[in-house]
């Protein structure tokens, strides 16, 4: 009776027998996935940080006093919320929101107007040079601005007598621009042809079949390009520079932050009051549309 008992009661008690080994690779597994977990989260919130802390610190900075900002003290003693009251009072400031925004949102709307047929003529007609056409756009995309500036500033200058304005600026977007041709055509030909065939075959035209098939399907590109667009023209300084330098009426917010910061070089919490302003808008509009601007991005095709 003895030693049934022990023999029976033996195996549940050993540490060696399967039972004890499937828990302690259950408690390894636990382990392991813990750990995994902290490594990607200790990542992520590493990169949050490296994103952060400039813009943390800016605004830190932005409601101090004259006198703390020039220490190294890092928190406030007194929130002066008046620092952006005295850059939004500056004179001109005002002006340069006015002339950005018509930069920005003017040459954004003629850019997406005229780039779109550009690219879906590229992508959906057949015709004899469209390939050098293609490979037009892809040059023009690799060829820099500064390339170019010399010829275009003495056309503009002795030709158009537009210097000392934004509209050199802003009339070149009106012909199409390279990269959002290029981004379009790529999106436009991951659309079916069927949908093209059915709307010619009801008896609507190329302009038409544009508007009322390719336009709808084409929105996540078209707000793609527009956001991309839109950012280039609000961070614009080598433009402003070169055109509207010699007319403050004319400068933009990104040329006329350079003007503050010298006027305020040791008023670090005015400068960083005012560049939060003046990033402001972007990020916001960026949080507001990134869906639409990623989903843009992603679903753009790699066809030729």
């Amino acid at each position: 009776m003895t030693l049934s008992t022990t023999l029976t009661k033996a195996p549940a008690g050993r540490p060696g027998t399967s039972g004890g080994s499937g828990g302690a690779a259950a408690r390894v597994a636990r382990r392991r996935a813990a750990l995994n977990w902290v490594a990607v989260h200790s990542l992520a919130i590493a990169a949050t940080l490296f994103f952060l802390l400039p813009f943390v610190f800016a605004f830190l900075t932005s409601v101090m006093t004259d006198n703390q900002a020039l220490t190294t003290e890092y928190w406030p003693t007194s929130w002066e919320w008046g620092n952006y009251a005295k850059v939004w009072d500056t004179p001109g400031f005002l002006t340069w929101w006015r002339n950005t925004l018509l930069y920005a949102g003017l040459g954004t709307v003629l850019t997406v107007v005229s780039s779109l047929p550009v690219a879906y003529a590229l992508a959906k007609f057949r015709f004899r040079g469209r390939n050098l056409a293609l490979m037009a756009v892809i040059a023009m995309m690799m060829l820099p601005q500064q390339v170019t500036i010399i010829p275009m500033y003495l056309f503009w200058s002795k030709q158009m007598h537009l210097t000392g304005t934004l509209w050199p600026l802003i009339i070149p977007m009106a012909f199409g621009d390279a990269f959002s041709i290029f981004l379009l055509r790529q999106f436009l030909m991951t659309i079916p042809k069927e949908y093209i065939e059915a709307a010619r075959i009801d008896g609507c035209g190329d302009l038409r079949t544009l508007l009322k098939v390719v336009l709808p399907m084409a929105r996540p590109a078209i707000a793609a390009v527009a956001l991309f667009q839109f950012f280039y023209a609000w961070n614009d300084y080598f433009g402003p520079q070169i055109y509207a330098s010699n007319n403050p009426g004319a400068w933009t917010l990104s040329y006329g932050l350079e003007s503050f910061k010298g006027a305020h070089h040791t008023n670090w919490n005015l400068t960083m009051a005012a560049t939060l302003l003046v990033m402001a808008p972007v990020i916001i509009l960026f949080f507001f549309a990134q869906k639409a601007f990623i989903e843009g991005v992603t679903l753009t095709g790699v066809k030729g």
